[in-house]
Formats: C-alpha cells, structure tokens, sequence
C-alpha cells in the first residue's frame, strides 16, 4: 500500500456522515491472526444495537502485519478508523489517542485479543441507560492462568479498590464504556488507564461493575507479565496524590515535615533528660541528638517542599484558567431551560427542556 493511501486512510473521515453515538476504541498490538475475526464479531454486535457507531483501532507500533489487514478492513467497512502510531507507546496512551479521535457520546473500550466478547457491549450499554456514567467489565470466570495473572490481579484489585475507595472487583478489565463528558478531559500518563474508574468518579460520576464473558485467547500471546504489578504499585501512589492532593500539596509534605519536627523534638527531651540524670551523658555523645538535628532538617525540607508545589499548582491552575471543580449542569431560574456545560473553562450551552439530560 503507497504511503499515499495510508495517509488517507489515517486522517479523511470515515465516510459516515451520521456522528456516531457509540465510538469503540481497540488497542492493538501484534494481533494479525485476530484482527479479521474482531471486527467481524465488532461489526455484528454493534449494528444489532441499531445506534450509529464507528470502531477506531489504534495500532501501537505493531511489529507485524496487523495495521496492513486493518486497512484491508477499512476499504470495505467505513465504520472503521485507524491511528497508527510511530513506535509502541502503551496501551494507555493507544486510548488516550482513541478519546482525541472518536467522536461518539459514548466511548467503549475493549481489548484487541479476542479474550473480551463484543457482544457484552450491549450489557454495557444497558447499564450506562440506568444513568450511570461509568460502567466497568468483570471478567468473573476468567481464562488465564492463576499464579501469573489471576492471583496478583486480586491483590492489586483489593489494594486499589482500598486505596481510591472506589471498589470495582476487576480494575485490569479493559472492557469499559464512558460517557465522553466525564472522560474526555482526563489525561493519561503511564499505565494509568486502569484507574480511569477511580479518576472519574472522585469528579463525581457514577461508576458500577457488570459481570462479562472471558475467553481464552486463541492467536498470539499475552504482552503482559507479572512484573507489570510492581508498575501498578508505582502508579497507584500517583493516582492517590493526584485524586486527594492535587489541589493541597502543602497538606502531604507538611503532614510529613510537623512529624519530622515532632520526632525531633521528642528526641531533643530525651537528650535533655538524660542530661539531667545518671550517669550524666555528655548531649554531643548522645546519638539522638544527632537523630534530632536529622529530622528537624527534614522537617524544614518538606515543609519548603510543599511550598513549592503549592506554587507550582496555582501557577498551572490560574496560567491555564483550569478550574477546581466539576459541573454536572446548571438549571437556569424557572426550571424550565438547562444550560449543560461545555469543557472545562467554556461557557455552557442551552439545552431546550431538561429532558435532553436524561441519564446523566
């Protein structure tokens, strides 16, 4: 295929000229043998839903000829849409990318192995119709082996659940469906599509979890090892700074520097008091007077810390006019028109009755 062709295969619309309700995200990365067959049960299952829908497929710098039957795909279904990536960069930023380039109302997310059905997709959805803004895949009978995926699968799914306080039996499952308007202006860095649930509902949406249907994969292999779960640790502390002191550094480091003044002071009495009585220790041969000098730095340290990062945060929220708060919608004096807010810092746009907020 020309280099041509591609470029209009990647950037010219998809020759639909209804915008999509329902735009499906699929990472993929070295999956040739299961590309033909994923769209194939894709194309199915969502035009039984009989709502506009397009599929984006983000090749993540596949190494093999997955992106060449991808556009095969294309040519004969118009539904389709491909971004294709320089090098591998992730499967988080493959569905950053898939946020900036759909257009539906309602994003899905689902794996490229053939391991999650695409004929839960309506389960999903069902859900979302409820009013729901997040609904979350279970892969309740799951097919992968137990001491490598399953079981530290477990422990991060109780250790996150725990530690955001949004708990969700299967944070791994990438089979998800959003409401764009709660997830569009997230961004995401690292491995950190797993906590999108957690980043979202602390912004107040509405987050649940459905059971669905797991299989074995069939071509290919698995791109994911057990050493991803030390990965996942590292992240989940970033997830937890940035959901609870995002806005209040100095509370963390300071926390942490009147502590470490505690701890010294503490040390200091119990020089002096052993100053005081035999056998008389001289304070410089004393080590805890050392200890005290050591953490009453510290102390200094991080409280100057978290000053600096409290500058550095206004200086990101007020440079940007970013603002500190999430509005689900404004209802303007009477009741009867509903102003939904556009992005962050755009002013709202009206809508006719409040009925065309329904579900949210």
């Amino acid at each position: 295929m020309s280099g041509r062709r591609q470029r209009t295969l990647l950037s010219a619309p998809n020759g639909i000229k209804e915008k999509p309700e329902i735009s499906v995200v699929v990472p993929i990365f070295d999956e040739e043998d299961n590309v033909g067959e994923l769209h194939r049960r894709l194309s199915e299952a969502l035009e039984s839903l009989g709502r506009p829908y397009e599929i984006l497929y983000v090749d993540d710098g596949s190494r093999d000829r997955s992106f060449e039957r991808l556009c095969a795909l294309a040519e004969d279904d118009p539904h389709a849409q491909l971004v294709q990536f320089r090098r591998n960069f992730g499967q988080t930023a493959a569905l950053q990318a898939g946020i900036e380039h759909s257009r539906g109302d309602i994003l899905v997310f689902l794996d490229g192995d053939l391991q999650n059905d695409p004929g839960d997709i309506g389960l999903l959805l069902a859900k979302l119709d409820e009013g729901y803004d997040v609904v979350s895949g279970w892969r309740r009978d799951r097919k992968d082996p137990w001491l490598s995926r399953r079981l530290p699968s477990l422990i991060a799914n109780a250790l996150i659940s725990r530690v955001t306080g949004v708990v969700l039996k299967d944070y791994g499952c990438t089979l998800k469906a959003y409401r764009r308007e709660v997830i569009e202006d997230v961004k995401l860095y690292g491995e950190m599509h797993r906590f999108i649930p957690a980043l979202v509902s602390w912004s107040g949406a509405k987050v649940t979890e459905v059971p669905v249907r797991h299989e074995r994969r069939r071509f290919g292999k698995s791109k994911y090892g057990i050493s991803r779960t030390l990965r996942v640790l590292l992240d989940l502390i970033t997830v937890k700074f940035l959901g609870s002191y995002s806005t209040k550094p100095l509370y963390v480091f300071g926390m942490a520097g009147l502590i470490f003044w505690l701890l010294a002071v503490l040390s200091g009495v119990i020089v002096i008091v052993e100053r005081l009585l035999p056998p008389y220790p001289q304070a410089h041969n004393n080590p805890l007077l050392l200890l005290a000098v050591f953490l009453g730095t510290l102390g200094v340290q991080s409280i100057m810390l978290g000053l600096l990062a409290e500058l550095m945060i206004r200086t990101y929220h007020e440079s940007q006019a970013k603002p500190t708060y999430v509005i689900r919608q404004v209802i303007a004096g009477g009741g009867l028109r509903l102003r939904k807010p556009g992005r962050a810092g755009a002013p709202p746009e009206l809508a006719s009755t409040p009925g065309a907020e329904r579900g949210r």
